[in-house]
């Protein structure tokens, strides 16, 4: 497994190792030691999430406050997503910068979104299934989201926004600078 960091030090890229042969492959999709090591501390995934959805499907910005606030990681089983993640932690040197890297069912890779992120995705094939590990459970009263079109932010989703399928509650979320926020400097993992 390689981990990569990206533009954003928090936000990490993993390179699994794929074995393949005429029968097919196999791929080691979670080591939570080498995942640790690397982060320098203690995870406790405890939930597991898939969805499905069709080509220009977009779901997000969305987050969980503290003290539900969820670290992810995502993945996609088949098909192919933009997957973004936005630091959304005030006074961070990255606040309001994103991370958008795609992931497919071919490079097999995934995206460690930490807590005091907003996360979201779309769909670029005609059909996509997306995994996620959490490490908290979702928490309705803490759940939060803000717009994905917002000038900003100035995230480029690839898909036409016309093309684009939202749920009611993506079509309403508040402004970035209106979102809540976290504290950079607070150890959410606590």
């Amino acid at each position: 497994m390689k981990f990569i960091r990206t533009d954003i030090e928090d936000v990490v890229i993993i390179e699994p190792l794929i074995h393949g042969d005429e029968r097919g492959y196999f791929v080691e999709t979670f080591r939570q030691d080498k995942l640790e090591e690397f982060l320098g501390f203690k995870l406790n995934f405890v939930q597991d999430n898939e969805s499905k959805s069709s080509y220009g499907v977009l779901r997000g910005l969305h987050y969980q406050l503290a003290p539900f606030a969820q670290t992810k990681l995502v993945r996609v089983i088949k098909g192919r997503v933009l997957d973004v993640a936005v630091d959304i932690r005030e006074n961070s040197p990255t606040y309001g910068k994103y991370v958008a890297v795609e992931l497919n069912e071919t490079n097999k890779r995934q995206l460690f979104v930490p807590r005091g992120f907003a996360h979201g995705f779309v769909v670029l094939s005609d059909e996509a299934i997306f995994a996620y590990k959490v490490d908290n459970y979702y928490a309705p009263q803490n759940d939060r989201g803000m717009a994905f079109d917002d000038k900003a932010l100035n995230i480029d989703w690839i898909v036409e926004k016309d093309k684009m399928q939202l749920s009611a509650k993506d079509t309403k979320q508040p402004s970035f600078d209106k979102a809540d926020k976290f504290d950079y400097g607070v150890n959410y993992y606590e």
